[in-house]
């Protein structure tokens, strides 16, 4: 596996945390723009920096925006990552700092000096739409995006019942993504169900692993609650099905390249990714949506970064 240049942004967040921890296992992180979502911006930074202390990692952490573009989120997702993102475990603060760079501005910076880096976008897309408003040229300059968000088939998990918590945090944000990139790989809600680890299995590698391990181990602790309550035994990690598709795409197994448009109203809908499966609109296709992925393949990135192997 050719190992890729990545920009990433994110909102970390307990599964965010384990794509990260795969990003830099398998690949060269170029710098890390960090949004609001899971948690407030204060909490998601200082996730990012306690997270780069334990891998030992120099990656440059950008604070981004605190806010969506238009309106204010409704609703975060506290009650899964805990009330501080990782679980509430408690972990002292980091003796490093945020750059002073913003989240937008450092992208479009990177991006210049490191043409055709793959952009792995895992949180709200606020960052990524300012950065675009102030340079529409950036998708020129960027390899390959790979976009954590949606929900292709309407089966959502917010509040708005067909939005996925990403999209529906910053819909605005991500129409001008959606509507400024040629084609990019969307890894959505219903496939991260639908590629959950199996628990025992997942277990197996936090027991056999190294400091990772252990500290995923207790991070992940309330939204594994989180998930059981709602009947899913496995581990769902979305971020990092996202992260394993950006790191080796020829995981793909099959995929469907559509349309995919935001809704940007309705009391029911706001949020939602809607997709032309049958080409009425006679719009361009942007997305190639992730449908099945190689588990094994998943497996073998996923537990290295936990420093274990996948059975």
């Amino acid at each position: 596996m050719t190992r890729v240049s990545l920009i990433i942004d994110t909102d970390p967040g307990v599964d965010d945390a384990l794509a990260l921890m795969m990003a830099h296992q398998h690949a060269r992180v170029l710098g890390l723009g960090i949004a609001a979502g899971n948690v407030g911006l204060d909490h998601t930074v200082r996730n990012a920096l306690t997270l780069m202390d334990l891998i030992k990692a120099d990656t440059p952490v950008f604070p981004g925006c605190p806010v969506p573009l238009v309106r204010p989120s409704g609703e975060n997702a506290a009650q899964v990552h805990g009330a501080d993102g990782f679980g509430d475990v408690g972990f002292a603060d980091s003796g490093r700092r945020a750059e002073n760079e913003h989240a937008a501005c450092a992208l479009l910076r990177i991006s210049r000096e490191q043409p055709g880096a793959t952009l792995v976008a895992l949180g709200p897309l606020t960052n990524l739409a300012l950065a675009l408003r102030l340079d529409p040229s950036l998708p020129e300059r960027i390899g390959r995006l790979v976009i954590m968000g949606g929900a292709v088939h309407g089966r959502g998990n917010t509040a708005m019942a067909p939005a996925e918590f990403n999209i529906g945090f910053d819909p605005e944000a991500a129409h001008v993504v959606f509507e400024s990139f040629g084609v990019f790989d969307l890894v959505d809600w219903e496939a991260s169900v639908r590629h959950a680890f199996e628990g025992v299995r997942f277990d197996a590698w936090l027991h056999s692993g190294d400091l990772r391990a252990a500290f995923f181990s207790r991070v992940c602790a309330i939204s594994r609650a989180w998930n059981a309550r709602l009947g899913r035994t496995g581990v769902v990690a979305a971020d990092a099905l996202a992260m394993a598709v950006a790191l080796d795409p020829g995981m793909i197994i099959e995929s469907e390249t559509r349309h995919v448009a935001v809704e940007l109203e309705g009391d029911l809908t706001r949020g939602a990714t809607v997709v032309d499966w049958e080409a009425r609109l006679g719009r361009p296709v942007n997305a190639r949506i992730v449908l099945k992925v190689d588990t094994q393949r998943f497996a073998v990135l996923a537990a290295a970064a936990l420093g274990a192997k996948a059975a």
